[in-house]
């Protein structure tokens, strides 16, 4: 019933919704158990939403800003509502030799899935920014299976080359012997 009624409350008022990562809880509320939020997150935009049946929907969305959740309290049909400072956009930064191996692994990535005619199944969209630190880091700590407290840390970091460093650090990590940010 939340997300029925947050999802139409976003369309009705054209707004995105917050999403953050749980350290306690679960998707689907349990009697006794009370949620633990993370303290960042991003903005979710509509981009299409279909109804398959009723109370049952077909919902797109399109990731946007990073923010940090200052305060937060649960309401109506468990729906939290919170206060929270946007980060600033990442400003464009170049991927540096060193880290290109990275944009093109995720380059081969799509060019398969589109090879195969997957490509809408990538929870990737179009513009594709492979010359972007930024972008690229985003998009591998959407893909990685990271473990929640090395994903706020990602969320958190302003810097997108340092994102990107520490990306390609987990990942190199996860080949080795060392400790992993992987869950």
């Amino acid at each position: 019933m939340r997300y029925l009624d947050l999802i139409k409350r976003c369309q009705r008022e054209q707004q995105p919704f917050g999403v953050v990562m749980l350290h306690q809880g679960q998707e689907v509320q349990q009697a006794g158990v009370m949620e633990t939020l993370g303290r960042w997150g991003c903005l979710a935009h509509l981009e299409s939403v279909e109804e398959i049946q009723p109370a049952l929907l077909r919902v797109k969305c399109r990731g946007g800003q990073r923010f940090e959740l200052l305060q937060a309290e649960r309401g109506a049909y468990g729906r939290w509502h919170g206060r929270v400072r946007l980060s600033e956009p990442d400003p464009v930064v170049a991927l540096p030799t060193s880290l290109q191996p990275l944009a093109d692994r995720l380059g081969r990535l799509i060019a398969d899935a589109q090879q195969r005619g997957m490509e809408a199944m990538l929870p990737l969209t179009p513009p594709y920014r492979l010359d972007e630190a930024g972008w690229v880091a985003d998009r591998w700590a959407e893909l990685l299976p990271l473990a929640v407290p090395f994903k706020e840390h990602l969320l958190a970091t302003d810097d997108p080359l340092r994102r990107l460093q520490l990306v390609a650090q987990a990942l190199t990590a996860s080949r080795g012997d060392e400790p992993t940010a992987f869950s």
